[in-house]
């Protein structure tokens, strides 16, 4: 047994161990010093609510500006595997209607979230596919030969 086969062994144990492990994404909405559950219904306003977590992720569509949602989603991926959503958390302030007190807060998580099926047809373009040969030979004898001196007429010196 060589001098290296320790360093190797113990080179592919780490190559192996770190192979193993997910690469983990977190995105959207971060807390920071206060917790979203903390908002308290009646007591909170808009301002507070701002002041205390930051401006929404997004908000209602069809209720006005009367439902702030914070989302924020943890993602794992390991290796050459597709990536995995872990975690996903949402919370739903709604204020009174007229009022910028704080009705409900309500938190969402990924056990509350519903799979749609999306629609796998494609809309037909105009035209004909091109085989690979017809797209790496299509444009030979199309294009335009290098200009010389004498049919550039803008970089011609005036004869006198």
């Amino acid at each position: 047994m060589s001098r290296f086969t320790p360093v190797l062994i113990a080179a592919a144990l780490a190559a192996g161990a770190t192979a193993c492990a997910p690469q983990i994404g977190r995105h959207g909405f971060q807390m920071i010093d206060v917790a979203p559950n903390e908002i308290e219904a009646g007591v909170d306003t808009r301002e507070t609510v701002l002041a205390k977590l930051g401006s929404p992720s997004t908000r209602s569509t069809f209720e006005g500006e009367s439902v702030w949602y914070y989302i924020s989603q943890t993602t794992e991926r390991y290796t050459y595997n597709p990536t995995q959503v872990a975690g996903r958390s949402i919370t739903e302030i709604t204020f009174a209607d007229g009022s910028d007190q704080v009705q409900g807060v309500r938190l969402l998580g990924l056990e509350d979230g519903r799979q749609i099926a999306m629609n796998g047809r494609e809309t037909p373009t105009r035209g004909r596919e091109l085989s690979v040969i017809e797209q790496l030979l299509g444009n030979v004898g199309r294009g335009q030969l290098p200009r010389t001196e004498d049919d550039d007429p803008g970089r011609r010196r005036p004869t006198d």
